[in-house]
């Protein structure tokens, strides 16, 4: 398994990321087994960066995650744990309060505090605020950010969803690099491409993780805007080039994203794990600059200009 070393830090982690939004599935005991089956057939697979958030599974993806620790507490030491925090649900804390992002210092350091409960861990090794707050003050988000990382709580930082402009405001206040930014990134979403925000990446050592990396393929985009002919000009290059590359299509996309230069690292959400398996054949892909533009033109439906 590829490794990439976070932005001056001394986290090193796996170039796949496994995802753990979906491992309690419907919470039932038969999908809890199933989730845990899938974290084990990542750690076997060399997978040692595993990424949670608060509201995955209403709590229960973490829980989850936390009784595997609690039975094989050596685990932690060889593992990279994210977990995220800053969008609050509805009806809490009070009945009637709409859905939110709340980068308040008592909110935040409350979910923090939470997670660790529930992971059976004494801290993150990354912090990521999860979605912009659209009220966040930088002044006191990163003052914040300091107090739970002199706490031990949290090791390091970064962000998900972030513009590049709301990445440099933060960044302006704090002390502490920001080593990564989480943005959905696939061959439906392509906008981080040309928004800047894989340039600011690259600019400044952040990494960036890709969150639904196989939409529009392995399965439907949020906000699908592709027509039927996309779609089927789509899979006609991904089939093209899968055979001629040896692989699957969905592998092929993840190779596609591995290519750029910013070292993108998608997140792996799989409960298969043949998937899970499968997905490290993309690594090995020495895939070429010209294909990288055939797909990029299936894509679009035009050369580019």
């Amino acid at each position: 398994m590829q490794t990439i070393t976070l932005n001056n830090s001394n986290i090193t982690s796996t170039r796949l990321i496994y995802g753990c939004m979906r491992i309690a599935g419907d919470n039932s005991a038969q999908d809890r087994a199933k989730g845990k089956q899938a974290i084990h057939s990542a750690l076997d697979a060399g997978y040692n960066h595993f990424d949670h958030a608060d509201i995955y599974g209403d709590g229960e993806c973490e829980q989850l995650f936390g009784e595997l620790l609690n039975k094989s507490p050596s685990m932690r030491d060889n593992i990279i744990i994210t977990s995220k925090a800053g969008i609050r649900v509805g009806d809490v804390p009070n009945i009637g309060d709409p859905k939110c992002y709340d980068f308040a210092q008592h909110y935040l350091t409350q979910q923090v505090e939470r997670s660790l409960k529930r992971l059976n861990t004494d801290y993150l090794d990354l912090f990521l605020l999860h979605r912009p707050d659209y009220l966040f003050n930088a002044e006191d988000v990163a003052e914040t950010l300091m107090q739970l990382k002199a706490s031990g709580k949290v090791k390091q930082f970064g962000v998900s969803n972030f513009s590049p402009s709301q990445v440099n405001l933060l960044q302006s206040a704090l002390a502490e690099p920001l080593l990564v930014n989480q943005i959905e990134i696939n061959i439906h979403n392509i906008e981080s491409f040309t928004d800047g925000t894989l340039d600011q990446c690259q600019q400044l050592g952040i990494t960036p993780i890709a969150w639904c990396p196989l939409g529009g393929v392995a399965y439907p985009a949020w906000g699908n805007t592709f027509s039927t002919t996309d779609e089927q000009r789509i899979s006609t290059e991904l089939s093209r080039q899968a055979n001629k590359y040896d692989c699957m299509p969905w592998q092929l996309i993840l190779t596609w994203l591995l290519k750029h230069p910013a070292n993108i690292c998608p997140i792996i959400g799989s409960t298969t794990p043949e998937r899970i398996v499968g997905a490290k054949q993309a690594l090995t892909i020495d895939y070429s600059h010209e294909d990288w533009y055939r797909l990029l033109e299936a894509r679009n439906g035009y050369a580019v200009p």
